[in-house]
């Protein structure tokens, strides 16, 4: 039977020839060939490519989860191309390794032929921290100026207009707080979760009081520390803790989203939360891998310049290493593991509420 297509040739369909001449060297245009300048381009070539198919991935997400209603079938979905997205990002970490192949001399080699152009000028990067939800005001300066002061004009234009779209975090916020509290009459899991809670805490405390092995120094530490996790779960309980938190920019995920994603987590064994759960932790995996590839980057910058300032006239690795750890969007996912109990203290949902989150099947039923 033939096919309706005509015949295709590999190198034209992926468009080798245009692809494949994309690589040149500054040095041998200006008579100094450097031979690392090669591996240079292509390694960050392959970055922008990877790029392209995370925002690709990350898009289909966001809309996926923007629909109104989410299909419960999307769910399962949206986790595989975000785990897409996870193995990428171990791929570009690995990328540094091939990188740093090219000694601090290597690089000294052509590197005077790259000002003022900088990494730090890859649009596709700054659409990703964009797509993921990094607000601006929350960005580290790049030398006392905005991210964006640095790109062409045509660029900054699109980074401007693309603050203006729904985010992952956005998507994602809106998606937990649609999820429904699972409540019937005769029963408040948030009321059955607080008393299960201070009887942690209560069992917590009585158990530094009793310690014959620790001093009294000891003990007001710890009861220090036990009085600052009775805080944490105190912004749970009380909706106008939380916004005042979040008004001083110490949380960001509004209260009911919050409520949700960490009942999510508590009864994650119940069938119907497994791939919610997953998704949860699949932001989390992309938050720790985007920080993860952030530090081995600022290290590998650290490795090729010391303390010299980057081509692009940033502080180099001061200013790499500092946005490892401030530039995090899922934070308050990942924090949820502060208010997570032992399995065991956990109330038990009543029948009701288990049937609705399991898969049931009765004899006889249609």
């Amino acid at each position: 039977m033939d096919r309706p297509f005509p015949p295709l040739y590999y190198s034209e369909y992926l468009q080798l020839d245009g692809l494949l001449d994309s690589q040149h060297r500054k040095s041998e245009e200006y008579g100094a060939p450097a031979h690392d300048e090669m591996l240079f381009i292509i390694v960050h070539q392959a970055y922008e490519l990877w790029f392209k198919q995370i925002l690709f991935e990350m898009d289909s997400v966001i809309g996926l989860l923007s629909a109104e209603p989410v299909e419960e079938a999307h769910i399962g979905m949206c986790v595989s191309r975000l785990h897409r997205v996870t193995e990428i990002q171990k791929v570009l970490i690995d990328q540094l390794r091939i990188l740093e192949t090219m000694t601090p001399l290597d690089f000294l080699d052509f590197r005077d032929f790259l000002f003022p152009a900088s990494g730090f000028q890859s649009i596709q990067f700054r659409m990703l921290e964009i797509r993921l939800g990094l607000q601006s005001d929350s960005r580290l300066r790049y030398n006392q100026a905005a991210y964006h002061s640095r790109v062409s004009p045509q660029h900054r234009d699109q980074l401007i207009e693309a603050e203006q779209h729904p985010t992952m975090f956005d998507a994602i916020q809106s998606w937990l707080e649609r999820t429904p509290f699972l409540e019937t009459e005769s029963y408040r899991f948030w009321d059955a979760y607080r008393s299960a809670v201070h009887e942690m805490l209560d069992a917590d405390r009585s158990v530094i009081e009793r310690n014959p092995t620790l001093s009294e120094e000891e003990k007001s530490v710890q009861l220090l520390g036990l009085g600052e996790t009775t805080a944490h779960f105190d912004a749970v309980f009380d909706p106008s803790r939380h916004e005042a938190l979040r008004t001083e920019g110490k949380l960001r995920l509004s209260h009911r989203a919050t409520l949700a994603a960490l009942f999510v987590s508590l009864y994650r064994d119940q069938p119907i939360l497994a791939m919610p759960y997953r998704l949860i932790a699949a932001l989390v995996d992309i938050d720790e891998l985007m920080t993860t590839w952030r530090y081995r980057h600022a290290l590998m910058v650290h490795r090729m310049i010391g303390t010299k300032i980057g081509t692009g006239g940033s502080s180099g690795y001061h200013y790499l290493k500092s946005t490892a750890e401030s530039h995090r969007v899922f934070s308050d996912l990942t924090n949820l593991s502060t208010f997570l109990i032992p399995r065991t203290a956990l109330p038990e949902l009543p029948a009701l509420v288990r049937d609705r989150l399991g898969f049931v099947h009765k004899s006889g039923s249609r």
